[in-house]
């Protein structure tokens, strides 16, 4: 196991330094300021509490067959394939990838060691969520259908001890329904999963439209009340959390209202609770998901890339927004929510660097009252038509808690996060991804493959 010191200014890793780019200390700054030093984007350092994050440390994994680790997002801009961690309550852990045919998921342990041959799921197009079960999972994924799209279908299934227990399959023609993408999230409370993703409509009242479905399934794998057949429309962002009891707490972006908001079920009213408002159009958002989390006081954040909205105004046609965007460049953003249906004041930015693009922005609860906010910096940015190209200049790590100040200083290092980051009992974090760097100068034009896999823990310091 390679050990990584994260110290500012210096990466240590098996006894060689190696410099990475440093940051300048100025004074103090509000949450919504930001500096910006060497082509390079860092939050000035707050007044209290400002200590570099804990140790990293990775473990090499050799894969079975070749992940096509980034795909061509919109406007070709290169994207992650999901790679999602979760760990079992006996303490393993399962990593869900994709060989572009199907879907791997491998068995780690305690040490983050391979634990036999992958369980591969055939059939599976997509990486949709994952949770982690003692000598099993359960995966939301897509797997070919019949239908008048000729389009796949959304399934959950749930693997023990190397078997297929259940496949649920989520859509179809009774509900008028197929998913050609998932764009997803999977949640478990315990008793019942909740799996969030985008239709499109195939038959009845919305045939041909995109929106989205939250299904709830039995640990038995049947179908259980509540959720919605048709909500946000169209979807292009989704978040999810489980609770104990009651509705599950859910997000979307959508571009026909022109936003962030509290996802509320059945045709997704104009009236749902905003959080922030984006420059949208078809199939494009200003924003995007990097995570949704909740403190232990219940006090619930949702960290996203924004544009932010210079103005925002109604469309004329009672249904949506037209905002003009306030930056080129996609900035940190974080919103808070009293509890899951109720958003609280105005939208953080956690940096507000014009001349810099904030990209694959990722989140996990960090302790209690703590986050982990990561994103890729792409410096010198050219934009055009909602997306940046320029160079890139790192991963980041830092901390913020719940008022949406930063409270550790910000740390570059080389591994990058690539989906869903696992929460140990301890607070530990961990997550699995290909350790290249991204180039952002460019359009992505093919989709590179790795047979390795790199996963990290970071250690939690209370």
């Amino acid at each position: 196991m390679k050990k990584l010191l994260l110290i500012p200014g210096v990466l240590v890793a098996g006894g060689l330094l190696y410099a990475i780019p440093s940051f300048g200390h100025g004074s103090v700054a509000t949450p919504q300021s930001a500096d910006s030093r060497a082509g390079t984007e860092a939050a000035a350092d707050g007044a209290a509490v400002q200590a570099a994050l804990p140790g990293l440390t990775t473990t090499k994994v050799t894969l079975a067959a070749g992940l096509p680790y980034l795909t061509p997002g919109y406007n070709g801009t290169p994207t992650y394939s999901r790679v999602a961690t979760a760990v079992a309550p006996d303490g393993t852990f399962r990593v869900a990838w994709t060989d572009g045919k199907s879907v791997h998921v491998t068995s780690l342990t305690k040490g983050l060691k391979r634990s036999g041959a992958d369980t591969v799921v055939p059939n599976a197009a997509e990486v949709g969520g994952l949770i982690a079960h003692n000598g099993g999972f359960a995966l939301l994924t897509r797997r070919p259908d019949t239908n008048k799209w000729h389009e796949t279908a959304a399934y959950l299934v749930r693997y023990q001890g190397g078997k297929q227990k259940f496949a649920a399959k989520l859509t179809g023609a009774s509900s008028h329904d197929t998913s050609p993408t998932l764009g997803s999230a999977l949640a478990w409370n315990g008793t019942k999963y909740g799996a969030y993703f985008i239709v499109h409509g195939a038959g009845g009242f919305a045939d041909g439209h995109f929106g989205d479905k939250l299904a709830y399934v039995t640990s038995a794998g049947k179908r259980a009340s509540g959720g919605w057949s048709w909500g946000c429309s169209h979807n292009e962002g989704i978040a999810l959390l489980p609770e104990k009891s009651g509705p599950f707490a859910s997000l979307c972006f959508e571009d026909w209202r022109s936003g962030l908001f509290v996802s509320t079920g059945i045709g997704a009213p104009n009236n749902a609770p905003v959080l922030q408002r984006e420059q949208c159009w078809a199939g494009y958002c200003g924003g995007a998901f990097g995570g949704f989390v909740r403190s232990s006081a219940g006090r619930y954040a949702a960290v996203f890339t924004s544009r932010g909205a210079a103005s925002a105004k109604p469309s004329g046609d009672g249904r949506g927004y037209t905002v003009k965007a306030k930056w080129a460049t996609h900035q940190v953003a974080i919103h808070f929510l009293k509890n899951k249906s109720t958003p609280t004041g105005k939208t953080v930015y956690l940096t507000a660097d014009p001349k810099t693009d904030h990209v694959n922005v990722h989140a996990a609860p960090y302790g209690p009252n703590r986050i982990l906010v990561s994103w890729q910096s792409v410096a010198n940015a050219s934009c055009k038509a909602g997306t940046c190209t320029g160079r890139f200049t790192g991963t980041h790590l830092r901390l913020a808690d719940y008022s949406g100040t930063w409270v550790s200083k910000d740390t570059v290092v080389k591994a990058q996060i690539a989906g869903d980051i696992a929460v140990l009992p301890n607070h530990d974090l961990v997550w699995a991804s290909v350790n290249a760097a991204p180039n952002y100068a460019s359009p992505l034009a093919k989709s590179p493959r790795s047979r390795t896999l790199t996963v990290a823990r970071l250690s939690y310091k209370g």
